[in-house]
Formats: structure tokens, sequence, C-alpha cells
């Protein structure tokens, strides 16, 4: 294996901490509510209705590309993102694309591999604001859709693929989620759903430049969870 290096990039989405949803006046404190209490036409994706952004949300997500380093748009483009799940209440999801509100920044995380003190700087590609998906619960022969979820504000973050280890996209995941606590912008609650990490993976040769052929893996919900599947992927694409 040491022939071979891990190239992986992280994206992450974090839920932020608003008294309503991103383009609605719903109540955004839906973790343990009464499903589908904290809906209306707007986040139902009823036919004829119109999203009024959220102003808090946006000056959070600017907070966030501050803190990253990043530089600030000064103008950013909401877009159709268009998948069909059961749980997105329009077939699209208002995000941004081509303008996010943030971009081209660095965090420094701890050097696992080095001495005390030893960093390495992680660059942030972007950072954007999107809409929630409801949730999906699956029993049986049949499935029920809770829709209080749909609209909430969020956050996607996504690195440079400048990680190369396991041990480093944790750091990379504690050090984030500490600058999001601090902020007081998201709750970083992995158990709730809060924060969700899609770790991108793929190996080469040591010395060749070209990046192999990339696996993602989707939303894994603790660290312990990211640095298992890594080692995972970096053994088998190794092989």
């Amino acid at each position: 294996m040491s022939n071979y290096e891990a190239i992986i990039g992280m994206e992450v989405h974090a839920q932020l901490l608003t008294n309503s949803k991103v383009f609605c006046g719903c109540d955004a404190a839906v973790f343990g509510a009464e499903p589908n209490t904290h809906v209306c036409p707007v986040c139902l994706g009823m036919p004829g209705v119109l999203p009024v952004l959220n102003r808090r949300t946006v000056e959070q997500t600017i907070m966030v590309g501050l803190a990253l380093n990043c530089e600030i748009a000064e103008t950013a483009v909401f877009s159709r993102k268009n998948y069909f799940y059961p749980d997105l209440p329009k077939g699209y999801q208002i995000s941004m694309y081509d303008f996010p509100l943030c971009h081209d920044g660095w965090i420094e995380i701890p050097d696992p591999e080095g001495p005390p003190g030893l960093t390495r700087r992680i660059g942030i590609r972007r950072v954007h604001l999107e809409e929630e998906t409801a949730k999906s619960f699956h029993a049986g022969d049949h499935s029920l859709v809770d829709f209080n979820r749909a609209g909430l504000p969020l956050i996607e973050i996504v690195t440079e693929p400048d990680i190369r280890t396991a041990e480093e996209a944790r750091a990379y995941l504690v050090q984030l989620r500490t600058i999001l606590r601090y902020l007081g912008v998201s709750t970083g609650d992995m158990e709730k759903g809060a924060m969700r990490c899609e770790p991108n993976v793929s190996v080469r040769p040591a010395g060749v430049e070209a990046f192999g052929t990339k696996v993602e893996v989707k939303n894994l919900n603790s660290f312990r969870a990211v640095k298992q599947a890594l080692d995972y992927e970096i053994a088998r694409q190794t092989q």
C-alpha cells in the first residue's frame, strides 16, 4: 500500500441555526416534532407558491465563509438542482451551482502525523446555501414521508482534493465542526443529522499526478464512520 497514495475531498452538509426555514416562515425547530406539523404551501412545494429568502441564512453562510478564509461573492445565484426523490417536494432542490456565496478559502488543521503544533492547509473550494429535503421512513411494504425537515437552511462546504489520509479527514471534520459551533451557526450534532459528511476518495501510484477514479461515500454521520469508510475504500481501491 505504500506504493499508492489516497486523494480525498470532503463534502459536508450542515444545517443552520435559524428560527425559520430558508424560503418560508415555518418554524425551523423540527427535531422531535410531530410529523408534518412544521409545513406550509412553500416548503410542501405546492403549485404557484414563491420562495422568499431568509436574510439570516445568507448572513450565517457568509460568516462561515469568512471563518474559512473564503472570498465572498458580490453576486450569488440560486439554481434548480433537478432530481426525483419521494422526499423532495418540488422535484428539484433550490441550491447554488455556478455562483456560490463563498469560494476559494482554506482551513488549517493539526497534522495527525506531524509533531505537536504542525498544521496542514486544506483548500475550501466553495460554501453555498441550499434547502434541506424531507425525510423518508420505510416500514415493511410501505414508506412514509415527514416534510418537517423540508426547507431547513443547509450549507454545503466542499474542499479541494487536498486530504491524503483517513486521519487527516477526521482532523478536518473535527476542526470544521468546532468552527461552526463557535460561530453559533450550527449545532453540528451528527447523530441528529445536523452535520453529514460525504468523502470522495481515489488512489493513485505514488509520484503520479493524474487522479484515479473516485468513489463518493454518502451521508456519514460520525467521525468514526468517515475514518472507517476511508480506510476500507483506500484498501479496496489499492487492492
